[in-house]
């Protein structure tokens, strides 16, 4: 049985593991729509054969059959869209090891535009995303040598290598002038959810990719969210920022998990009569809470299902930028000799009938990233540093009045209580993993979405 899987937005998983579907190669009976019959079929096929006979003979060097036949199909799929391929056995095969969750690389999500490899999304905590790669940066250059001319999958055998072994890659970057990079690369281990709580009572999740682990781990973070919390959690923040995409089931089980009721994501083939729909079955792992979905142009594939089916619902708010705006499906064919081939084989539409396609998801709260400034305030009096002024008439005895000079610790004295992260700060890595960050950087996107949370909690308790 076939399995159809969403490819992320690049055409070549580059760094990120992969699950593979498998199927036999069939042949149906030629469609008149894909274009004349049978004897013209059969003498292109002649022309395919005269051409590749004339350059075994005569091209100024050998070149390999075999090399020939795999460039050939290679040239026909990626000709069709930027996300269907050839992969020959060797490069096949690298993909099941990749399936694993452990891979040597890069760590960063990667397609194709106008000749150039533009980064789709960095993984978090690998040598793209701690080397400062990000989303929309092009790739010119690979150790010096241009990238222009080459295919996809050829660029990315040339970023592949031993982990250990150094590659410095020439990066465009809008606004900025063209600069190197240097990075080492590394067995890449992926981890799909990330989760902690913010604000201390707001549940933060973060699915980096959608593999075979990622609904699991997701529902073991809500339920771990909520002991943590001691019953009194007011939300969550769902983060899908730089999520370049996955396996179809997954996203679908993920929405499922937040939904009661309505269809999740239909997908439609080439044939009117091929279309397949998905729908949530009752139980909300939430338990009604409200969830804020994070996401911005990295945002691809499986997690624009999930944002567009809890969109679409009303179960949750999105917040951010537009997302990538990949909207078809890639299904993994196996083929004769060993090797497979990513064919696109259908487009999706969320629960409304809409199209991703080129179009992403339209955040309902635009929140383009910002860096956060505080401003000192100017020291002033307030009512209760004023002679003379009226008591309050409800204050108790035992009250003082306000302090308005800020706490000071005195000289050598030390505080028995460790300093805590502020709400929607990225922790730096440091020597103990429970250790608040010491140059922890505001997340202006996040802060807007735990504010959220916490209005609609509050509007909601009011209203109860």
């Amino acid at each position: 049985m076939t399995r159809l899987r969403l490819a992320s937005a690049a055409a070549i998983m580059a760094f990120l593991a992969v699950p593979v579907a498998y199927t036999a190669w069939s042949q149906d009976k030629a469609d008149p729509k894909a274009g004349g019959d049978k004897s013209e079929l059969y003498q292109q096929l002649n022309l395919f054969g005269d051409v590749l006979e004339r350059v075994r003979r005569d091209y100024v060097e050998p070149v390999e059959e075999k090399t020939l036949i795999e460039s050939a199909i290679n040239g026909m799929l990626t000709a069709l869209d930027p996300h269907s391929s050839y992969m020959n056995p060797k490069t096949y095969k690298d993909m099941q090891v990749q399936t694993k969750g452990e891979f040597g690389g890069l760590g960063i999500e990667v397609t194709l535009e106008n000749g150039l490899i533009k980064v789709v999304s960095p993984i978090d905590d690998t040598p793209a995303s701690k080397a400062g790669i990000q989303s929309g940066d092009l790739i010119y250059a690979l150790d010096g040598e241009p990238v222009q001319g080459l295919t996809l999958q050829e660029a990315v055998e040339k970023m592949r290598g031993k982990p250990g072994t150094p590659i410095k890659i020439g990066i465009r970057r809008a606004g900025k002038d063209p600069f190197d990079v240097s990075l080492t690369r590394e067995v890449i281990k992926v981890k799909s959810v990330r989760f902690r709580l913010e604000a201390g009572d707001i549940g933060y999740i973060r699915v980096t990719s959608f593999t075979e682990q990622t609904t699991s781990g997701v529902l073991d973070a809500a339920e771990k969210l909520k002991k943590e919390a001691g019953g009194k959690l007011k939300g969550y923040i769902l983060d899908l920022r730089n999520n370049p995409g996955g396996l179809l089931d997954q996203a679908i089980a993920l929405s499922d998990a937040f939904l009661d009721k309505g269809e999740i994501v239909s997908v439609k083939a080439r044939k009117s009569e091929d279309i397949q729909r998905w729908n949530a079955k009752p139980g909300d792992v939430a338990g009604g809470l409200p969830i804020v979905v994070l996401m911005n142009g990295g945002s691809a594939s499986a997690s624009e299902i999930v944002a567009g089916a809890l969109q679409d619902h009303k179960r949750a708010i999105v917040l951010g930028t537009r997302s990538f705006g990949k909207g078809s499906v890639q299904t993994i064919m196996q083929v004769t000799g060993g090797g497979a081939i990513r064919l696109t084989t259908a487009l999706y539409f969320t629960p409304s009938g809409r199209s991703i396609q080129k179009e992403g998801i339209k955040p309902d709260i635009e929140v383009e990233p910002a860096k956060i400034e505080n401003i000192q305030a100017r020291a002033g009096f307030r009512e209760e540093n004023l002679r003379r002024s009226i008591v309050n008439p409800n204050a108790k005895p035992t009250d003082k009045p306000a302090d308005t000079k800020p706490e000071a610790g005195k000289p050598g004295e030390k505080k028995d209580d460790k300093p805590q992260a502020a709400p929607g700060t990225s922790p730096a890595p440091s020597g103990d993993p429970d250790e608040p960050p010491k140059d922890a950087v505001a997340d202006y996107q996040l802060l807007r979405a735990v504010d959220l949370v916490k209005g609609i909690s509050l509007y909601s308790s009011k209203a109860n």
